[in-house]
């Protein structure tokens, strides 16, 4: 349960160094995420930490989230650093017993679920950092244990439409792009 939750947290902390370097003048520029300008991802990553919120606070995650504030005005930066606090203040209450959230009515162990989120919200911190012109590569540590997990919650067949299929890499590429090419992502920036 511990490697689950250490995972989520490299993860956040790593997302979390990407979103620092966003400003209002990018919010339009693309991601590696097709279709997906720097907006749309910061959106959609304070989704996904609100919905492991909730996987920890109350155990629930609805399939289809409540409607989102998309106020015009709103700063999504701040905000996925907001979801993020929010996230980790959760956690810190949990005790060390061990949770089945349901997603829907389908019950998943919380490991599954800390593991598919940091494999989210680590490689969304890579298309926020590409997407800022940084290159900021998503930490060793943390890459090599995602990739030892991506296969399982993201298998190279049936993946279509939320992944690309994955990207061939050289054998010299380091672990953090081996990663984002395995979620079908190239390497080094937008495509």
């Amino acid at each position: 349960m511990s490697r689950g939750s250490s995972l989520l947290e490299q993860a956040i902390s790593y997302a979390g160094r990407s979103v620092l370097d966003v400003t209002p003048a990018l919010l339009p520029r693309p991601t590696p995420c097709r279709g997906w300008n720097l907006d749309m991802l910061l959106r959609h990553a304070s989704e996904s930490l609100a919905a492991l919120h909730d996987a920890t606070a109350t155990g629930q995650v609805a399939l289809i989230p409540a409607a989102p504030d998309r106020h015009p005005a709103a700063d999504p930066a701040r905000t996925f650093r907001d979801q993020a606090g929010r996230l980790l203040a959760a956690r810190a209450t949990v005790g060390p017993r061990p949770r089945v959230p349901d997603i829907g009515d389908l019950p998943l162990p919380a490991i599954t679920i800390e593991c598919a989120g940091a494999i989210e919200i680590a490689v969304h911190g890579w298309d926020i950092s590409q997407a800022c012109g940084r290159n900021r590569p998503i930490p060793d540590a943390l890459a090599v244990s995602l990739l030892a997990i991506a296969p399982l919650l993201v298998p190279e067949t049936g993946r279509h439409p939320l992944f690309s299929p994955p990207v061939p890499v050289t054998a010299h590429v380091g672990l953090g792009d081996r990663l984002v090419a395995y979620l079908g992502r190239q390497p080094g920036g937008c495509r």
